[in-house]
């Protein structure tokens, strides 16, 4: 990596999530901003820390247009997957007569499912 910050190399980049990303995002603008203002009141001091800052806003814009694109991977959450609710793969009587108004139109159709499959096994 030739000029930019060291913490936000292309390949740390591809660990963080979205979230993250965009948070490091608006961070580099939020910076480049006070450079720009000190650049303008004669108070900066390291002209080069303008063009690093503008390099990892490209570098961050980069990472999250490729994953639109497909071309890098979002990195996996970390996270315990999410449980499957035995629930709605099976639908009971009881279950049917206990739902209320609104699920009436899915468990009818999962009961018409049901039925057409007891009608082809007889």
């Amino acid at each position: 990596m030739a000029v930019g910050s060291k913490e936000l190399a292309s390949i740390e980049l591809d660990t963080f999530e979205d979230e993250r990303l965009i948070d490091e995002l608006k961070k580099a603008k939020e910076e480049l901003f006070n450079l720009r203002f000190q650049s303008a009141t004669g108070q900066l001091e390291s002209h080069g820390r303008l063009r690093a800052v503008k390099r990892d806003i490209a570098r961050i814009y980069t990472v999250i247009r490729e994953r639109e694109l497909g071309i890098r991977a979002t990195p996996v959450v970390s996270e315990a997957p999410a449980k499957k609710p035995a629930a709605a793969k099976k639908s009971t009587k009881k279950s049917e007569a206990d739902a209320p108004a609104d699920a009436e139109t899915s468990t009818d159709a999962a009961s018409t499912v049901e039925k057409n499959t007891e009608e082809e096994a007889k």
